[in-house]
C-alpha cells in the first residue's frame, strides 16, 4: 500500500486516527498524524523516564534520610515541566496543536513535586533551606514568565518566542545536568551513581520530542533535544565503557582467586 504524505492542520480532522477509530486504515498519512503518533510515542518514553526515580525515592524513604542525595536535578526538571506545560496550553500554543506536550508534563509537574516533597520531609535543616529556595526562585520565574505572556502579549507567535526561549533555557540546563554522574562514575570507575534504563529512556525521549519539534515546525521543542541527545547518548558510551571495564576486573579477580585456591590445594 502506497502512502502519501501531507498537511493537515487539525489532529481531530487527522486520517490515520480517524481511519482507525471508523476501523479503517487510511491510504494518506498527513504530517499532523506523525507529529500525534510521535508525541504520543515519546510520552509513553517520557513516562518511563519521569517513574525511573521512584525507586531513589523508595529508598530515601525506607532510610528516612537523604544522605548526599541532591535535589537539584528534580528542581531543575520541575522547572522544565512547568514551562513546557504552560507552552502546551492554548493561551501560548495555537489551540490544542501541542496536547501531547501538555500532558506529559503535566504528569511530570505532579511527579516532581511529589520527589520534591519527600526529600524536604527527610532533609536536614540546612538542605531544607537550599530547597526551599530554589523551589521559591523557580515559581517564581515561572509565575513571571506566565503572566507576561498572558496578560501582556497578545499573540501567538511573540507568547511562543517569550516562553519557549525560558524553557529551552531550563531543558538544556536540565539535560546537562548527567555531566555530574558522567564525571562521578569516571571518578570512581563505576556506574553505579548512573542507572543503565535512566540513560537509555533519555536518549529515546530526546529523541522523539526532538522528532516531534521538527514536525511541527517548532524549534522551542526541537532545539534544547540538540544538548539531550548527544549527552544522553554519551550516557550510554560511558556506562557501557566503564561496564566492560568493570566485568573485566571482575575476570580478573575471580581468576586470581581460582589461582590462589589451586596453589593451596597443591601445598
Amino acid at each position: 500500500m502506497a502512502f502519501i504524505f501531507a498537511r493537515e492542520d487539525s489532529y481531530w480532522s487527522s486520517s490515520l486516527f480517524g481511519g482507525l477509530l471508523s476501523g479503517e486504515f487510511p491510504n494518506t498519512i498527513t504530517i499532523s498524524d506523525l507529529h500525534l503518533l510521535v508525541g504520543i510515542i515519546g510520552n509513553a518514553t517520557a513516562f518511563l523516564l519521569y517513574t525511573a526515580p521512584m525507586l531513589t525515592f523508595r529508598g530515601v524513604i525506607e532510610k528516612r534520610s537523604t544522605e548526599e542525595f541532591s535535589c537539584v536535578p528534580y528542581i531543575i526538571s520541575l522547572f522544565n515541566c512547568l514551562l513546557y506545560t504552560w507552552y502546551g496550553f492554548p493561551v501560548v500554543s495555537d489551540k490544542w496543536e501541542n496536547i501531547t506536550l501538555l500532558t506529559i508534563n503535566g504528569f511530570g509537574v505532579l511527579l516532581e513535586t511529589s520527589f520534591i516533597a519527600i526529600y524536604f520531609w527527610f532533609a536536614p535543616r540546612q538542605k531544607k533551606r537550599l530547597v526551599s529556595f530554589l523551589v521559591f526562585a523557580v515559581l517564581l520565574v515561572f509565575l513571571t514568565t506566565a503572566s507576561i505572556s498572558a496578560f501582556f502579549i497578545h499573540d501567538h507567535p511573540h507568547r511562543k518566542a517569550l516562553v519557549g526561549s525560558v524553557a529551552v533555557v531550563a531543558s538544556a540546563t536540565m539535560y546537562s545536568s548527567p555531566l555530574v554522574a558522567i564525571g562521578r562514575v569516571v571518578q570512581t570507575q563505576s556506574v553505579e551513581f548512573m542507572p543503565f534504563y535512566l540513560s537509555l529512556f533519555s536518549f529515546f525521549t530526546s529523541s522523539l520530542w526532538m522528532a516531534y519539534g521538527f514536525l511541527g515546525n517548532d524549534l522551542f521543542i526541537a532545539s534544547p533535544n540538540f544538548v539531550g541527545v548527544p549527552m544522553a547518548f554519551l550516557q550510554l558510551v560511558v556506562y557501557y565503557t566503564y561496564r566492560k571495564k568493570k566485568e573485566k576486573a571482575r575476570e580478573y579477580e575471580e581468576a586470581d582467586v581460582e589461582q590462589k585456591v589451586a596453589l593451596l590445594v597443591k601445598d
